[in-house]
């Protein structure tokens, strides 16, 4: 239900669509036509602002449309209007008990007394409204309100008439104000009630503030009717626990409300000011509330949410826990979600439901943490990687003797402390001694010990902890662990107490800062460390492509770190300062701190000594000095391990160095690199590309055979190789003398080192468009095995060309055997829907990459549609994207980078349709892109499939 301002009879309903909901803009448009007058703002019907779609539920149903004048009070009761829908988010002030027909609602007359205290200014200059809460549901915010200004004064007695509609029996009120003119504060002696139609005679002592400068701060407050001098229901004071969650950038200085719900009713929806502690809604903080209000019975969802005014308003809640002490009762609320505008799904309200018990709850969030802390550390134990083991209480790394014997009071570079992942699935590994090939890590009857590589009791589960710690549990015997006591020796639990045990580890993978890795430096198990475009840096940026570093070594434990989307722009400190502006100098040197407590690094200044790379509570990065604190800490994951440098050979890129890699077209790792592993972790393997002929004997070395048909390029050719247990690439296929590749007729070799990704099945071969020669007539490829003679063949006979055939220059191919491909291509066909909003159309370069049950196609380049033009407000273009079959899709990546604001695009959905099916499946968007998220301008968005019901049978 719509009002206008200050008239309550002019109103009217609104279904609200998804078009009249594209936006907060799009809903004032539609109710400026709607109600035939200028719609630039919306007011809760207590005279708070509604700022966004979300935050309606401060509206308790109906809405008060204004111009620019401010808030009119009146009485907007949204009751007898029989509201027909409700806004997005709103909970209808209606009891479980109650089922009222609407038919046969009846309206009751009621006379209001209220009784102002006569104590030196306990008149009040707010708005002051009566809600009535009756067996069946509750009234709408009524306010009070006469002809003149005199009501509300020190020792008044005001009288008003009021009509509601069919509430059932009364059984509580609760009154409050607009905190609203020059003197809101309110002293109320008592307020009377007398249903006109019965008759009936309610008398409710009041006594008490409603005033933020006095006791609670509260500016309205429930009463339980009498009985007899007694009542009803006792009044309770519910402590209430709200735990900001430790992301950077958690915490929010916007206005949170929240709404306690139970079989009794609710408590309304009430700010919450008065935390114990000194700033409230902190990163991390949990803080304590106090609400009173009349006994709510047993208690079963919360609405929580924010205005989302002020600058930081996005806020990551973790949980809420009310106790009731009236039954000493907890209520637990797991959350674990962004109320964010630009993040998660844009909500900034969230209805929250009760847990059985408060401890199921910890242990849902327990859980939740270890997943979350896999997630991050998982790829540390892909195969090929040599890891150490270090245990915190005996202060050494384990080792595994030649004897067969463990201990864990290694020195960080025993020989005997390195293992290698030589097998992996999901978190269970087996880890072989790096010195003795012949010997892995085991628990065989109860005993760690080091055994033969292929027996069962060297397959050892990795089960992560919240504190980034892994215990090593066998596969094959749940419960038994590997456990040392404080000496550094095996034990079991039973030997010692637990005090003088640890079975803990933190894990250390060798090599993570070698010459030309690309590496995320993590500052949480979901963010990491950004540049932005204006060069600052943040620690909230995705763990994407626009979070990557490419490592150049300067000498042992020192390295510089450049953005690999952004080249030549380096991260530094410099005059009080620390950004990504660096151009590759001596303030762009950092000296590496190894922190043994939880495998993080540290970054310190070598120009400026005692300086570190930290972060403020925003994120923001800045120098600090160094203490313990986790502001300093990031946790490396490597994207693509470099290598060691040749000896006498500096890495620090010389004025002469950059003008020979510029003579060259030095390869960049374009933004697909964030390519996904079908079936495994989404981290990229180790990628090496042998610029010489030399002969590699290893097991992971291929040779790479393009053949180019009548037409050549000498732009820069990129190869993705994807197999059942994970995914390679980018790999630049260059070599020192790039001109003399990909001619016309010829055959190129090439040599490649990847490390085991299980049975390949397709590849995508693709080059960057930036050569004069870019149309690309691409015949065949061909992989072999360098030891085992094994040839894939993939047939290609393909333009890879932007005015050619597809307009696409990058393909896939299935591997062909037999004459038969493993899979076959497929070419989807993708309609991108741009929304009616006012300049929704945009002329920037919009990429989709559509990931499905295998694996991905890669980020494609939507450059030929069915329309003229590309992307016009309200118009829908297709494309075609062909791919190696996906099976049944999962989710779709856009990309658009804008140059300036006037370039954003808005989508509202993208339908991708294979063909020879009848079904599409659905990626609702429904928001600008770029958008801000957390002080960070993000150029993609993940849209995941709408469930079952979005397929949608022709």
């Amino acid at each position: 239900m719509v009002f206008r301002n200050g008239d309550p009879k002019t109103r009217c309903s609104v279904l609200l669509s998804r078009r009249v909901t594209q936006s907060f803009e799009t809903l004032l448009q539609h109710l400026t036509k709607t109600m035939q007058c200028p719609v630039v703002k919306l007011y809760a019907t207590d005279g708070r602002r509604v700022p966004s779609l979300q935050a309606v539920i401060l509206s308790s149903g109906a809405v008060v449309a204004a111009g620019r004048e401010p808030f009119k009070p009146g009485n907007y009761d949204i009751q007898k209007y029989l509201l027909p829908t409700r806004l997005p988010g709103i909970s209808q002030r209606v009891h479980p008990k109650g089922k009222a027909r609407s038919e046969s609602r009846k309206s009751s007359n009621w006379k209001v007394v209220i009784i102002t205290s006569d104590l030196p200014n306990a008149g009040t200059s707010s708005q002051i409204y009566i809600i009535l809460y009756g067996q069946h549901r509750s009234s709408a915010p009524i306010y009070l309100f006469g002809t003149d200004e005199t009501q509300f004064q020190d020792g008044h007695e005001d009288i008003f008439a009021i009509t509601v509609g069919d509430i059932g029996t009364l059984f509580k009120i609760r009154i409050g104000h607009t905190n609203s003119g020059h003197s809101p504060s309110w002293h109320c002696k008592e307020i009377q009630l007398q249903n006109m139609n019965s008759g009936k005679h309610f008398c409710i002592p009041v006594q008490r503030w409603l005033a933020r400068d006095q006791e609670d701060g509260e500016i309205c407050r429930e009463f339980p009717l009498l009985n007899k001098g007694q009542s009803i229901l006792p009044v309770t004071l519910y402590e209430v626990y709200i735990a900001t969650g430790e992301l950077w950038n958690a915490g929010t200085a916007a206005n949170v409300y929240i709404s306690i719900h139970g079989e009794k009713g609710d408590t309304g929806s009430r700010q919450l000011l008065r935390s114990k502690s000194s700033f409230s809604f902190l990163r991390g903080q949990t803080d304590t509330f106090f609400l009173e209000a009349v006994h709510l019975g047993d208690l079963y969802k919360i609405v929580i949410g924010h205005d989302g005014l002020g600058s930081g308003n996005g806020w990551f809640l973790d949980d809420v826990v009310v106790k009731d002490p009236t039954t000493n009762h907890e209520y637990a609320f797991f959350c674990h979600r962004w109320l964010d505008q630009g993040a998660d799904d844009s909500k900034i309200v969230r209805e929250l439901y009760a847990r059985d018990n408060s401890n199921f709850s910890a242990r849902q969030k327990l859980e939740l943490k270890r997943k979350e802390t896999w997630t991050a550390e998982s790829w540390k134990f892909m195969k090929g990687n040599t890891l150490q083991f270090y245990n915190r209480l005996t202060g050494g790394f384990v080792r595994l003797h030649p004897d067969g014997t463990v201990d864990a009071t290694g020195e960080k570079k025993d020989k005997y402390g390195l293992f290698d992942v030589i097998f992996n699935k999901e978190n269970i590994c087996i880890f072989q001694s790096h010195e003795m090939r012949h010997l892995s890590l085991a628990i065989d009857n109860g005993i760690v010990t080091g055994m033969a590589s292929d027996g069962a009791a060297t397959e050892l589960r990795v089960l992560y902890q919240p504190d980034r710690c892994a215990l090593l549990e066998s596969a094959g015997v749940p419960g038994l662990t590997v456990i040392f006591d404080r000496h550094g020796k095996i034990a079991d639990e039973s030997s010692a107490g637990y005090t003088n045990l640890s079975k803990e580890f933190v894990i250390f993978v060798k090599g993570v800062f070698l010459n030309s890795a690309v590496v995320l430096l993590a500052t949480s198990l979901c963010q990491a460390l950004c540049l932005q475009p204006d060069g600052s840096c943040t620690g909230v940026g995705k763990q994407s492509e626009t979070s990557y570093w490419k490592v150049h070594q300067i000498s042992s434990g020192i390295c510089m770190f450049e953005s690999v989307k952004n080249a030549r722009m380096y991260l530094r400190i410099k005059d009080g300062r620390c950004d990504g502006t660096g151009t590759g100098d001596i303030y762009c040197h950092f000296k590496i701190k190894k922190n043994l407590k939880n495998a993080s690094i540290s970054l310190e200044s070598t120009k400026s000594p005692g300086l570190f790379v930290g972060l403020q509570s925003d994120g923001q990065a800045k120098p600090v000095i160094y203490t313990e604190d986790e502001n300093v800490c990031f946790y490396p994951q490597v994207i693509q391990f470099g290598r060691e440098n040749p000896m006498g050979m500096s890495t620090t890129p010389s004025h002469e160095q950059e003008k020979n890699d510029d003579s060259k077209k030095e390869k960049k790792i374009p933004a697909e690199s964030e390519a996904k592993s079908p079936l495994s972790s989404s981290t990229a393997e180790e990628i090496r590309c042998s610029q010489s002929s030399e002969t590699l004997l290893s097991e992971d070395k291929w040779k790479v055979f393009v053949l180019t048909g009548n037409a050549g390029t000498q732009a820069n050719v990129t190869l993705w190789v994807y197999g059942d247990k994970g995914v390679i690439g980018p790999i630049s296929l260059s070599k020192d003398s790039p001109e003399q590749l990909f001619l016309p007729g010829q055959e190129d070799e090439f040599q490649v080192e990847m490390r085991s990704i299980g049975k390949i099945y397709k590849i995508r071969i693709g080059h960057d468009g930036t050569s004069e020669k870019h149309e690309w007539n691409l015949q065949r490829v061909t992989m072999q095995h360098l030891k085992s003679k094994m040839t894939l063949d993939f047939v290609a006979n393909v333009w890879l060309s932007w005015i050619q055939e597809d307009g696409d220059i990058v393909c896939e191919l299935p591997v062909v055997k037999g004459g038969q491909a493993t899979f076959p291509l497929v070419r989807y066909q993708v309609d991108v829907y741009t929304g009616q909003l006012k300049q929704a159309d945009t002329e920037s370069e919009v990429s989709l990459c559509l990931y499905g049950e295998r694996g991905d196609s890669g980020l494609r380049r939507l450059y030929r549609s069915n329309m003229p033009v590309r992307f016009q407000k309200g118009q829908i273009d297709t494309f075609q994207v062909e791919a190696v079959s996906l099976g049944k899709l999962q989710k779709v990546l856009l990309h658009c980078e804008a140059s300036d604001r006037s370039q954003y695009w808005y989508c509202e959905k993208v339908i991708v349709r294979e063909p020879g099916t009848s079904s599409e499946s659905i990626f609702t968007c429904e928001r600008w892109l770029p958008f801000m998220s957390q002080g960070v301008l993000h150029s993609e968005i993940e849209l995941y499939h709408q469930g079952e019901d979005s397929w949608i049978c022709q």
